[in-house]
């Protein structure tokens, strides 16, 4: 991919608020894992525990691009990235974290949580970065500090503006579904451009309008227990 092009900033700009809507919870798996230790160890747990999960994440998104070039992958990873879209839409993740008892144990507690909690990111931003590194060190170079230092406004800012996930979910299934149109195995069907761009609005279209559905649905269905 060329640098500085419309391209390039695009998918720059889906990798940052992928990046944002998909990390939400950081902020309370910090605030969680660091809340036993004194004032003075909280702000270490929290710097040294979030540069070793910025570590990990770096690697493992790496290594996810490099995994998404085997023939087959980005087929399953399209699919599997818009399952993610869905539940980002339709489902509201409880983050369950216990606090360390010492100033090494929060640091492994955030390390870990972040680990587990941020596959679907990895996967969500090697697929953005259409192979290229360069967009995943640049992405996560901007986005970690807003996530690190501006979380709770990230997380208030969704919860009073819920477009922004129905955003973050259209970017997720828009990322997917060109994961899949690149897919060598079945790239001859999407030669034509009309099929082509026809078949990314198709599940854009049909996420956000599922997901809707079925949020909908949920919030009738705790309405009428609650009745």
């Amino acid at each position: 991919m060329d640098l500085f092009t419309v391209e390039f900033f695009s998918a720059l700009l889906a990798i940052i608020l992928i990046d944002l809507v998909l990390a939400g919870d950081n902020a309370v798996v910090i605030a969680l894992a660091a809340r036993n230790l004194p004032k003075q160890h909280q702000k270490r747990a929290i710097i040294w525990g979030t540069f070793g999960a910025i570590f990990i994440r770096a690697i493992a998104t790496i290594f996810v691009v490099w995994l998404l070039k085997v023939p087959g992958l980005l087929l399953v990873g399209g699919v599997v990235l818009i399952w993610i879209a869905y539940k980002l839409l339709t489902e509201d993740e409880e983050v369950d974290v216990k606090a360390g008892g010492s100033l090494w144990a929060a640091i492994k507690t955030i390390i870990i949580a972040d680990a587990m909690m941020g596959l679907d990111n990895v996967l969500a931003v090697a697929g953005a970065a259409h192979g290229s590194i360069l967009l995943v060190v640049i992405g996560l170079l901007i986005s970690i500090p807003i996530i690190v230092f501006g979380s709770q406004l990230v997380l208030k800012l969704m919860e009073r503006f819920p477009i922004i996930i129905t955003l973050g979910g259209a970017v997720l299934a828009w990322t997917a579904s060109k994961m899949i149109v690149k897919e060598p195995i079945i790239a001859q069907f999407f030669t034509n451009e009309f099929l082509k761009y026809g078949f990314e609005a198709i599940v854009v279209i049909a996420v956000i309008g599922l997901g809707y559905l079925k949020k909908k649905s949920i919030e009738s269905t705790q309405v009428t227990g609650q009745a």
